[in-house]
């Protein structure tokens, strides 16, 4: 009987010295820490395949960033930078709309596993408003910059970013604020 004792604790220490996770329950932290890793880690696989699969992107992005320019925004005096030719960039935002519906059905994929590991809603809460920013941002990207011809559009399209930005806001907190009434 007392071998057995012994064995049992020299496991036991054996398992918290090594971290063995098929002996010891995930505490919440881990659980967390662990789709952190993931996540991140799947964000830096759409990002390579989006290079991947968009041949000369890192030239586009140059071209890109060289031909900004400050305009005027519509009815204002304001000036903010702008591509001279937003036109000539249509394979640069086709990538943009990879990569925002690549990180939208990540989040929807995060979404499933934080339900899976019950994980507490404000983490829900910040994976649906990801999910609608990246999910929102490929819609805006595929209406707006793929058939972009006109400075005046670009604004446009930027104007639409910031609405996306306050929609997934509004969203996170009507589900924290559901959330505390239950």
């Amino acid at each position: 009987m007392a071998s057995i004792e012994i064995l049992y604790r020299d496991r036991e220490r054996d398992d918290r010295l090594t971290g063995n996770i098929f002996t010891e329950t995930l505490t919440n932290k881990k659980k967390e820490s662990l789709v952190t890793a993931l996540y991140f880690g799947s964000i830096f696989i759409i990002l390579a395949l989006v290079f991947v699969f968009n041949s000369g992107i890192w030239d586009r992005l140059v071209d890109f960033f060289s031909s900004l320019t400050l305009a005027q925004v519509p009815g204002t005096s304001i000036s903010l930078p702008a591509p001279v030719f937003p036109a000539s960039h249509i394979q640069l935002y086709a990538a943009v709309f990879q990569f925002s519906i690549g990180v939208g059905i990540l989040e929807i994929v995060v979404l499933a596993v934080r339900i899976l590991l019950r994980s507490p809603l404000a983490r829900k809460a910040e994976t649906i408003e990801n999910m609608v920013f990246w999910l929102g941002t490929s819609y805006l990207s595929s209406t707006y910059l793929a058939h972009i011809t006109l400075e005046t559009e670009w604004f446009v399209f930027w104007a639409g970013m910031i609405l996306i930005a306050g929609l997934s806001l509004v969203t996170r907190g009507f589900i924290l604020l559901a959330g505390r009434k239950h």
